[in-house]
Parts: structure tokens; sequence; C-alpha cells
């Protein structure tokens, strides 16, 4: 984790991130090279995503537990996004790429399970369907995440995650457009899943990640995007009280 060589070339290497060419440069009064910078700056936005990643749920959790309602939610797209949590954890894992470049997606799995559970908890009585799919994924995610299937296989699975992600957010989109309105969903969930799907193209770019996990980024930027700005644009604006008659 932490490394410190040859003091007189100023090689110091904390969690991954080498902050002797930064370091040098500053004693000798010069702003950093940009082939020095960048690979910094990137892994500590990395490090920050997998931070903040640990609570980007919690608000929408928090919100359902408050009002006891899953109002204006599509169970599809949560159950789709765990999937898709699922699917890319273990291609980064098998990859064997950098903490720094795909952490987040092990917090994003275990908040996503707990919401899951939340959201049967307060939706109509669950049927055999839905205990089925419950007791699948059970079966087949530890598997996967394993590593343990075929390459090839695997290379499908994580293509296919990327239509899986997309089709996680389309019927809460189109929820919403049909509600006009977002029900129980958390600005601030969504607002975090926008902003850490734009910061991870940064990253991905310069941890020279393959480009389907880029693009995986780039689609969780338009659609968290759109559901942000539904958010917004269907917020009901608080009623001003009125002034008392004299």
């Amino acid at each position: 984790m932490w490394r410190l060589a040859n003091l007189d070339t100023m090689e110091l290497e904390i969690l991954g991130m080498n902050f002797g060419c930064v370091l040098s440069a500053l004693s000798d009064a010069k702003i950093p090279e940009k082939e020095c910078l960048l690979p910094l700056v990137s892994k500590l936005l990395g490090y920050c995503i997998v931070a903040a990643s640990t609570t980007v749920k919690l608000p929408q959790i928090l919100k359902i537990l408050k009002h006891g309602s899953v109002r204006g939610l599509s169970v599809a797209s949560f159950e789709l996004e765990l999937i898709g949590y699922t699917i890319a954890l273990a291609y980064c894992i098998h990859k064997g790429l950098p903490f720094s470049a795909y952490g987040e997606l092990a917090f994003l799995l275990i908040q996503a399970i707990i919401l899951i559970g939340i959201i049967y908890y307060y939706s109509p009585p669950m049927g055999s369907k839905t205990w089925m799919k419950a007791l699948l994924y059970c079966g087949l995610a530890p598997t996967v995440l394993a590593g343990k299937i075929d390459p090839g296989l695997f290379e499908i699975l994580y293509a296919s995650q990327h239509a899986i992600f997309f089709c996680a957010r389309v019927p809460q989109i189109w929820k919403n457009f049909t509600n006009k309105s977002t029900g129980e969903l958390s600005f601030l969930t969504s607002f975090m899943n926008f902003a850490g799907s734009l910061v991870r193209v940064f990253t991905s770019i310069q941890e020279k990640t393959p480009l389907s996990v880029l693009m995986g980024s780039v689609i969780g930027i338009v659609t968290n995007g759109t559901i942000l700005g539904q958010i917004a644009m269907y917020q009901k604006p608080v009623p001003k009280k009125g002034k008392k008659e004299e």
C-alpha cells in the first residue's frame, strides 16, 4: 500500500498513486507535467468515487423507509440494475483492473440488494414469480462473481450489461413521464449516480480500461441525467404560506 523509494528521485507511492513527480515539481517551484498530474488526479477521483459509493443509495433507502412507500418506483428498473452491477463487478474482478477503477461497484451491489429487499417489502404481496427471481439470482450470482463460467460467455454477459443498465433506466424514465411525477425517487441518489458516471468517464480514459467499461459510464451519464432532469422538471413547488389577515 505504501512505498517510499529512491529519495533522490522523489518516488513516493501510496495506494497505487505516485506523488513523487508532483512533489518533485513543487519542490522546484514548477507546475507538474500533464503526464504526471493527470494519472494522479484520476487515481484520487477514482478513490473518491469508491468512498462516495458507500452511501450513494442511502438517501433513496431512507426516503422509502421514511414514507413507507415505493410510489412511482419501477421495480423492474431496480431488479435490472442489480443484475447489471453483478455482471460489471464480476467482469472487472476477472480482468484484474485496479480497485480504484471499479471499487464503487462492490458497494453499489450491496446497497442494491438491500434496496431491492426494501422495495419488495413495501410492494404488494410477493407472488411466486418474485420469489423465483430472487432464488434464481441467489443461485447464479456467486458463480458469476467467482468467474466460474466460460470466458466466452463472460464476454457476452459483460457486453449485454450495457443494454441491461440502459433497460434498467427506461422503465423508470417512462413511468416518470407517464405519471408526470417521480414519486419517491431520491434527487440526491440520482445526482450522485450522474456525477459518478461523469467522473468515471475521465478515470476510465486515464486508467486505460476497456472501451466497453467506458461506454457503460457514458450510458450512465445519459440515463441518470435524464432521470435527474425529470426530478427537477416534475418537482412540485412548495406552496407559500399566505399572510395572515389583520
